[in-house]
C-alpha cells in the first residue's frame, strides 16, 4: 500500500468509522468507444482486463442501461472476467425510465451473480429533478421488476444526503446510497482537496446514520470522485493536471479506501468523444480527460492502493 498523508482533523472526523478491511474500489465506465460507436462485449472485456490488471478492482458502474443496449454485453463480459456491475436507471423522464427499467428487467436473466445492484438516478436531487419522496417512488417502481435479492439504491451529491433533502430516501428502505464528492468542483486547490473530500463524505455518512438510526443498515459508498488530468479544464483554484490527479488518487481515493469506505472512481478511461459541458455560468468545461487511463487503456499513473 502506498503511503497516505492525511491531516489530523480528518482522522478525528472518521475515527468512529474505522474498520479493519480495506474499502472496495470500482470505476465508472462509459458505453462508447472514442469514435462514438457503441462498445461491444469484447470492448467491455478489454476494459475489465485493463482495470483488473492495473488496479486490482473487479467492479464497474454504469449509468443508463438502455444506452447502447449495454446490459447483456457488459454482464456477459463481467461473467467472463469475474467482475460485478452496478447497473443504472435514468429516471429523469418517462421515456428514459421506461427504457432503462425494461433493459434491466430483461437483461439480467442468467447474470445475477454479476449484478452488484441497480442505481436509480444519478444526482437527480442535486439537479432538482426529483424531491426525496419522488425519487423514492422511482426507486420502488424499479424494484418491482427486479428479482428478489437484487440491491437497489441511488447516487447523489454528498450535500443532498447531508442537508436533509434525501431523508425520505434514507428512511425508505433502500439497500445502498452513493454519495458523490468532488473537491475539484468546489474549486479547491489540490493542497486542500483531500481534507475537503473527507469532510464532505463524513457529513453525508453521519447524516445517513443519524436518520437511519444505524451505522450500517444502509450500505454506503462514495459514488463518484476524481480529478481531471492534462487537457482538462481548470475550475477556480482547482487545476486540471495529471500530477494533481495522481496526488488526489493517492491521498483522497486511496485514503478513503484505507478507512474502509467503498469508493467508485470517476472514471476508468478518457472519453474523447464527449462534447464540452456547459456549466451554470455558460462557460464550457472539458469532460474528456477524467480517466485514470487513456482511451487506449494505458494507465496515466500507478493505480494500486
Amino acid at each position: 500500500m502506498r503511503s497516505i498523508t492525511i491531516a489530523a482533523g480528518i482522522v478525528l472526523a472518521f475515527s468512529p468509522l474505522l474498520v479493519s478491511a480495506q474499502g472496495r474500489m470500482g470505476f465508472a465506465l462509459g458505453t462508447h468507444l472514442p469514435n462514438a460507436s457503441c462498445k461491444l462485449e469484447s470492448d467491455y472485456e478489454a476494459d475489465m482486463i485493463a482495470i483488473k490488471k492495473n488496479s486490482g478492482s473487479n467492479l464497474v458502474r454504469m449509468y443508463s442501461s438502455a444506452d447502447c443496449e449495454c446490459v447483456p454485453k457488459v454482464l456477459a463480459a463481467a461473467k467472463a472476467q469475474g467482475f460485478q456491475v452496478l447497473l443504472g436507471v435514468w429516471p429523469d423522464d418517462k421515456v428514459s425510465m421506461t427504457l432503462d427499467k425494461y433493459a434491466v428487467q430483461t437483461g439480467i436473466d442468467g447474470y445475477l451473480d454479476q449484478v452488484f445492484g441497480v442505481s436509480v438516478g444519478s444526482e437527480t436531487m442535486y439537479r432538482k429533478t426529483f424531491t426525496g419522496p419522488q425519487l423514492l417512488e422511482a426507486i420502488n417502481d424499479v424494484r418491482t421488476v427486479l428479482p428478489k435479492g437484487v440491491k437497489v439504491g441511488t447516487a447523489d451529491s454528498w450535500n443532498k444526503f447531508a442537508d436533509g433533502t434525501a431523508d425520505a430516501v434514507i428512511k425508505g428502505g433502500v439497500d445502498f446510497l452513493l454519495a458523490n464528492g468532488f473537491a475539484y468542483w468546489q474549486a479547491q486547490p489540490i493542497t486542500n482537496a483531500t481534507r475537503t473530500f473527507f469532510d464532505d463524505i463524513q457529513q453525508a455518512l453521519a447524516h445517513i446514520q443519524t436518520v437511519s438510526g444505524s451505522l450500517n443498515a444502509i450500505e454506503f459508498w462514495v459514488g463518484e470522485t476524481g480529478w481531471p488530468t492534462d487537457g482538462g479544464t481548470n475550475y477556480g483554484a482547482a487545476i486540471a493536471s495529471t500530477k494533481n490527479a495522481q496526488t488526489y488518487y493517492d491521498d483522497a481515493i486511496c485514503g478513503m479506501l484505507a478507512y474502509g469506505v467503498n469508493t467508485f472512481v470517476f472514471e476508468a478511461f478518457d472519453e474523447p468523444q464527449k462534447p464540452a459541458a456547459i456549466g451554470d455560468s455558460g462557460a464550457e468545461g472539458d469532460e474528456r480527460h477524467w480517466g485514470v487511463m487513456t482511451s487506449d487503456r494505458t494507465p496515466k499513473f500507478p493505480l494500486t492502493c
